[in-house]
């Protein structure tokens, strides 16, 4: 009967009988502003006032085998799993199902694809934990920051996974995020928050969307803002000229021009 609503007219259903508490405010319709200002603000002050730290810190001269696996694995596997929040948060259900592509079906590929990413994400991330704890050098140039970096990011990506099995129904009895998570994600860009929404989701859902809230507060003050840095100006700059200085034998190289003696024998 639901499924043949409205999305607007579901997500009411879903929330008409939740009764809003002093956390439930906090979390779902306090938090994500507070979470999105000092993201937003924090990121500005970095880039003016510690433009040099802005930097990733590579630790790849101390060692190149293991990261060859583990950068790869995490860095494509996290755009994966950012193109999947993408799609699943701001593109609106009714408007998957208006070019064809029906719910069973957006659901299959999505978890799909989605356990893949997690799955490629997670590996990643424990690869390059473990490098770092077990490679002398690099667990040396490890910073507490780097630290605090690691708990918060791994914990999202963990609980991440656990929030897409959780929906499949592998955790639980399967639930669809696109009609109530979904739905108050966008309508904090509306400037009306929909708590009652995210309080009717199920836990794992919830404790994913607190866990990475908090990441994305510690941010701007980890090395993590290099994931906004792009080389934009090395396509514009201007070519540099090598120019060849002749022969590079020292022994019929001239020798330089320096002070001459005057007079004398």
């Amino acid at each position: 009967m639901i499924a043949a609503l409205p999305l607007a007219a579901r997500a009411q259903e879903v929330a008409s009988d939740v009764q809003l508490s002093t956390t439930d405010i906090l979390l779902w319709d306090v938090l994500p502003y507070v979470t999105m200002a000092v993201f937003v603000v924090g990121m500005i002050w970095r880039y003016r006032y510690d433009r040099f730290g802005w930097t990733t810190r590579s630790s790849q001269l101390y060692e190149k085998k293991l990261i060859r696996i583990a950068s790869p694995l995490f860095h494509f596997g996290i755009l994966a799993v950012l193109m999947g929040h993408v799609v699943g948060l701001l593109i609106p259900e009714q408007w998957t199902q208006a070019v064809g592509i029906s719910e069973s079906t957006y659901h299959f590929f999505a978890v799909l694809l989605g356990a893949f990413a997690g799955a490629a994400t997670l590996i990643g991330i424990v690869l390059l934990i473990i490098r770092r704890r077990t490679v002398g050098p690099v667990f040396s140039a490890t910073t507490k920051n780097d630290k605090v970096m690691y708990l918060f990011l791994t914990g999202a990506i963990l609980l991440g996974v656990v929030a897409t099995l959780a929906g499949a129904g592998v955790l639980g009895d399967g639930h669809n995020y696109r009609e109530d998570v979904s739905v108050w994600f966008r309508s904090l860009f509306y400037l009306q928050p929909q708590a009652e929404l995210m309080a009717a989701a199920p836990l794992a859902f919830k404790i994913h969307a607190v866990a990475g809230m908090a990441l994305f507060i510690v941010w701007p003050f980890t090395r993590l803002v290099h994931a906004f840095s792009a080389p934009v100006g090395y396509v514009f700059r201007p070519y540099v000229v090598y120019r060849d200085r002749g022969p590079h034998d020292a022994g019929n190289r001239q020798p330089r021009r320096g002070w001459e003696k005057v007079g004398g024998p």
